[in-house]
């Protein structure tokens, strides 16, 4: 039997009770008796003739056609609804969202979680489906049990059963492998038999939650059976990339052009979940909608910016790709870079996904890594230590990593953004695992002051002024500067002003994945770097592996906050790193 769409409205025989009656049309001078209609073709009294000039201007409050364009899924566009209102929440059209290799880890604990929160905060549309493809031997029932578990677990929202219960009508499962053709051919009919049972009009999102390796094979499948092809659909065909997009520049490339073949470049979504994080977007807002950090956002005023990405965690069961990655192509090359970016890049022309991805662009085509590369480019590996109280193995020792592995799990990198703006201010880049807390952040060291008034001792407790945006754990930002001591003496010292978005607003922040997903079903590419992005980001990656290559990363042990020569790296040049 053919379930309901989600939130399908109900056909009801009554009169909404909000409906008034129609107006009596009598002539009260006749007796109560009907009028007599008009001729056909005769204007209705009131109305403009054909010669009236108000016959060519529309009615006081209405919309002109020439503005009802058609959605892209055919339809016309609703005319009470202004784009530009955001009391209104943005919905996608009816659609569906196929997950290959949904029984992974990244749909247990992100991708089911974040599309029920969605659910539960209204953004699907009625007849959204999700579909789930993997080699598991299950039914839609038994993917929905598991699914509902998944979403249970990992909610961000508050659980509530007529939610799910509205969500798990529309939840399909299709078994088989990637090199099956004949499983890609049920996939291809699933989806036209969507088209009319729930009215998806042809919409489809494709997320590739598999490794990298199975993504031409998946690809190709897609090509084989038209369902990449918007065309034949008959609505749009998206496709979702996680990272890492490629090893280095070449396989990028390569990548890159497969999925652009396979889709048109304006449909692939490479997704990197940092950028769907609330305070990396406010970063925009707080540098392009405020007057008071322009001015001081430059070499003038900044001394240097310090990018951390700390995890206190280890490699966890992630060891054979781990081991051949490392720690500056798995989170450097994209997350770490693109924050990098969104500081330092010009203000665009528009807050539109070009206009801010021509930005981007620029400043990693400007990021030079430095010239002592023995000195500046500092990557280690985390020995047997202590964290949080307890023992925790060395990298060496983990599961499955070979004895006499030289990959890095720590990486700190002085760069350089060659622009007017930015000329002779480093950028410090580091991330690692096993260090002592897990937490991400932008620091902007501003100079001292040239001049200060006051004597040595009443200034011994002073730092630089610091601009801190938190990431994570604590999303917020962090103001430093100097303050007088309560007291008769003249004593000046550090103190913080802080912005927390659980403090300063009623509603929680989405997590990274809601936002990415929604923005995808609507096709909204803002947050998601194109291929030049990607690639230029792998130019400077590759070439500090060039240079790492066949020589040893520095030691440090769990729980520290890296290798000496990571200090020793700020400290030629009387910095430190920032303690968060």
């Amino acid at each position: 039997m053919t379930k309901p769409a989600t939130g399908a409205p109900k056909a009801s025989g009554k009169p909404s009770s909000g409906a008034k009656s129609a107006p009596d049309t009598s002539d009260p001078d006749a007796g109560g008796k009907p009028a007599a209609a008009a001729p056909a073709g005769t204007p209705a009294a009131g109305s403009p003739t054909a010669s009236s000039p108000a016959a060519d201007k529309p009615a006081a409050g209405t919309i002109p056609p020439s503005q009802l364009t058609a959605s892209p899924g055919g339809r016309a566009a609703n005319p009470l609804r202004d784009p530009a209102d955001r009391r209104l929440p943005r919905v996608p059209e009816p659609c569906a969202l196929v997950i290959f290799g949904v029984t992974g880890d990244l749909s247990r604990k992100k991708l089911i979680p974040a599309i029920y929160d969605l659910a539960n905060r209204d953004l699907l549309p009625p007849g959204f489906v999700v579909l789930g493809f993997a080699r598991r031997d299950w039914g839609d029932g038994e993917f929905e049990e598991v699914a509902r578990e998944w979403a249970k677990n990992g909610a961000r929202t508050q659980w509530r059963e007529d939610a799910w219960e509205r969500l798990s009508e529309n939840i399909r499962f299709v078994a088989g492998s990637f090199d099956d053709d004949e499983a890609f051919d049920h996939l291809a009919g699933a989806l036209k038999e969507l088209h009319d049972e729930h009215g998806i009009l042809g919409n489809a999102a494709f997320y590739l939650s598999i490794p990298p390796a199975l993504f031409p094979m998946v690809l190709n499948q897609l090509e084989r059976t038209k369902m990449a092809d918007s065309t034949t659909s008959g609505g749009w065909r998206r496709v979702v990339v996680e990272k890492p997009f490629g090893h280095d520049v070449e396989s990028s490339k390569e990548l890159n052009r497969l999925v652009d073949n396979v889709f048109t470049a304006d449909d692939v979504f490479r997704i990197d979940h940092y950028l769907g994080k609330e305070t990396v977007q406010n970063l925009l807002a707080l540098r392009f909608a405020n007057q008071l950090f322009e001015p001081v956002w430059n070499a003038h005023y900044v001394d240097s910016v310090q990018i951390t990405m700390a995890e206190d965690v280890g490699i966890g069961t992630r060891a054979g790709f781990y081991d051949k990655t490392g720690t500056a192509r798995d989170v450097i090359q994209n997350h770490l870079l693109q924050l990098l970016a969104l500081t330092a890049m010009e203000e665009p022309v528009s807050f539109s996904s070009e206009a801010i991805r021509t930005e981007k662009l620029k400043v990693l085509h400007a990021t030079k890594i430095p010239d002592d590369l023995e000195h500046d480019a500092i990557r280690g590996q985390y020995e047997q230590g202590w964290l949080a109280g307890q023992r925790v193995p060395g990298y060496l020792q983990e599961k499955d990593i070979p004895p006499d592995s030289t990959t890095e799990t720590y990486a700190a990198i002085k760069l350089g953004v060659q622009t007017r703006r930015w000329a002779g201010v480093p950028f410090y880049v580091r991330a690692g695992k096993r260090l002592p807390r897990r937490v991400t952040e932008i620091a902007v060291l501003f100079k001292r002051a040239p001049h200060l008034p006051f004597a040595d001792t009443d200034t011994e407790a002073l730092g630089q002024n610091q601009l801190v945006i938190k990431v994570q754990p604590d999303e917020g930002m962090t103001m430093k500067f100097g303050s007088k001591v309560p007291g008769s003496a003249m004593e000046v010292r550090d103190v913080a002003m802080d912005f927390l978005y659980g403090e300063a607003f009623t509603e929680s922040s989405p997590e990274a994945y809601e936002r990415l997903i929604l923005d995808v079903l609507i096709g909204d590419a803002t947050l998601f770097p194109n291929a030049d992005e990607v690639e230029a980001s792998w130019v400077v990656i590759d070439a500090l592996e060039d240079y790492w290559e066949g020589t040893a990363p520095h030691k440090y042990r769990a729980g520290e906050w890296g290798p000496k020569a990571a200090d020793e790296m700020l400290a030629r040049e009387g910095r430190t790193w920032r303690r968060p």
